[in-house]
């Protein structure tokens, strides 16, 4: 009879699963986690469809005047309406190359941290399902990447490869350069997460029924026990996204980021901040405040999503 009522229930597709999951629900009833998805959607199309939304293409050195250098925003005594948010000291349009420099950013955190989870994914299962000596070994090399930070492992890989091969060369391969090194410095904050959760699922009997089966190690490792460690992945990703935004926008302040032809938002920051002091604030301030704005509402993402897939620390 049991049975028979069960097959009469209707199934559910996977969108009405969604909406009726706790995840869409708390996401409902988090008015800040709703407003920092909104925000960063804004971020994603603006960055997406930069090239079309411009105003003026920054690359293009005809759409370029250096009569039009360092005008104020619009709003401000000795603005021009045709340049919303000011020029910066070459004479672009600020609005334009904060779009084009989003996309910039954007584009290097979600590259680098898709670098770092694909490595430590691979390694987390790796060691948390063979263990052993393979496990100890993979783990050791993870606690020796931890002791280095990223920023002083970037700097000497980027300053020793722009001295080796030359700053024209480094220009061209700017991006992924800055994409491998963010990212490979990264990996072992997933694989010790991974292996942690490897550990747990490895001894359930859903992983012992796969053996019994025959399935390889391969196919238990990335078909069975990844899935059911995406939650920790989810919420890694979130905050290391704005950790690599960061990262890019400190080591382009230094020098060592995205050329000047090619901007994303911390070389602008950088570009600008010797005419601060001269009165041209809106050269960096404004790309600053945009920088801000996205790593907050990604660190807002990250700590809601935390808090709903823990339900030890969810209280909504």
């Amino acid at each position: 009879m049991t049975d028979s009522i069960q097959t009469m229930e209707p199934q559910l597709s996977t969108w009405q699963r969604f909406l009726k999951s706790h995840f869409w629900h708390s996401f409902k009833i988090d008015r800040v986690a709703q407003l920092s998805f909104m925000i960063f959607l804004i971020y994603a199309f603006l960055a997406v469809f930069a090239s079309f939304i411009a105003p003026f293409d920054p690359y293009d050195a005809s759409q370029i005047d250096i009569m039009n250098s360092e005008i104020p925003p619009s709003w401000e005594e000795g603005g021009d309406e045709l340049f919303l948010l000011g020029t910066d000291a070459q004479g672009r349009d600020m609005l334009s190359t904060i779009l084009h420099g989003t996309r910039v950013s954007l584009t290097i955190g979600l590259c680098a941290v898709a670098l770092q989870a694909l490595l430590g994914i691979v390694i987390g299962l790796t060691a948390g399902y063979i263990g052993g000596r393979v496990d100890s070994f993979l783990m050791r090399v993870a606690d020796i990447q931890l002791s280095f930070s990223t920023l002083m492992v970037a700097i000497i890989v980027l300053a020793v490869f722009q001295a080796t091969f030359g700053t024209e060369l480094y220009q061209q391969l700017a991006m992924i350069m800055l994409i491998l090194v963010i990212g490979i410095a990264e990996w072992p904050q997933y694989a010790r997460t991974i292996r942690a959760s490897v550990l747990a699922e490895k001894k359930k009997e859903y992983v012992d029924a796969a053996r019994v089966m025959g399935f390889g190690r391969l196919r238990i490792m990335f078909r069975h026990i990844l899935p059911n460690t995406l939650s920790p992945i989810l919420v890694i990703s979130t905050v290391q996204i704005a950790n690599a935004i960061i990262s890019e926008a400190s080591l382009s302040f230094l020098g060592l980021g995205m050329p000047v032809s090619q901007p994303s938002l911390g070389s602008l920051i950088s570009s600008g901040f010797e005419y601060i002091f001269s009165g041209a604030w809106w050269i960096t301030v404004i790309p600053g405040v945009v920088l801000i704005v996205l790593v907050l509402v990604m660190n807002l993402l990250g700590d809601w999503m935390r808090d709903v897939l823990n339900p030890k620390l969810y209280k909504g």
